[in-house]
């Protein structure tokens, strides 16, 4: 029996998905599909060109991305396409979003008799970038212990414009995030973190109509000269 055959019996059989087997057996995904595709209804071929196209997608965005923004990046890339037929694809090949991480609600004020006045008054929208940053912390483990984050946003398309790590969460940290962002923000491609320019460039954001931060920002730009 052929490995083609072969992977193709284990799903039928047993259900087994093809990247599954693809991968207990050395294979690449293409190389199967290239093989199968031969005497393949023109429908199958399209079935098979879209399960390689969701699941490079998905490997590429760590699995971060479920089947709604799976849907968005294949709609852009020229695929007529549905979030189901994306979800079934996904079902198909045992991908699994990885599922977002609760956080507590730490943004409440304070019960002493100082509290920061709020600014915002709840309004996280800006209409215009540098008009109203916003700044927020999180913790990171690593293999040496922990690691605290700063983090400065633009409300207006939710773009990092600074940050700062640190071995303690406290003021300094944030004041040097701060700092960060009043001295780059003419350039903020300046950061060298991966998650940052992940962030911006790749991660798809609801409230931007399902754009990264930095192509939001270009669309508006780009839409205000063209109205000019």
């Amino acid at each position: 029996m052929s490995v083609v055959a072969f992977v193709c019996a284990q799903r039928a059989e047993h259900d087994v998905p093809y990247a599954v087997a693809c991968r207990a057996l050395g294979r690449s995904q293409a190389w199967f599909y290239k093989w199968r595709q031969r005497g393949l209804s023109v429908r199958e071929q399209r079935r098979q060109r879209l399960d390689a196209e969701v699941a490079a997608i998905f490997h590429r965005r760590g699995g971060r991305d479920g089947s709604p923004r799976i849907t968005v990046r294949l709609r852009r890339a020229g695929w007529r396409i549905g979030k189901n037929t994306v979800a079934a694809s996904m079902r198909r090949q045992a991908l699994v979003a990885r599922p977002a991480r609760r956080r507590g609600n730490t943004t409440r004020p304070g019960k002493g008799r100082w509290r920061a006045p709020d600014h915002l008054r709840r309004d996280f929208t800006a209409p215009a970038p540098d008009v109203r940053w916003c700044a927020d912390g999180t913790e990171i483990p690593t293999g040496e212990g922990r690691l605290y984050l700063a983090a400065v946003s633009d409300l207006f398309s939710r773009r990092i414009v600074g940050y700062a790590m640190g071995e303690r969460h406290d003021a300094a940290l944030a004041v040097a995030s701060l700092q960060m962002a009043v001295a780059t923000r003419a350039d903020a491609r300046r950061a060298v973190a991966a998650w940052v320019d992940d962030f911006n460039a790749e991660r798809l954001h609801s409230a931007n109509g399902m754009l990264a931060p930095i192509v939001y920002e270009q669309a508006v730009v780009r839409a205000a000269v063209e109205a000019a």
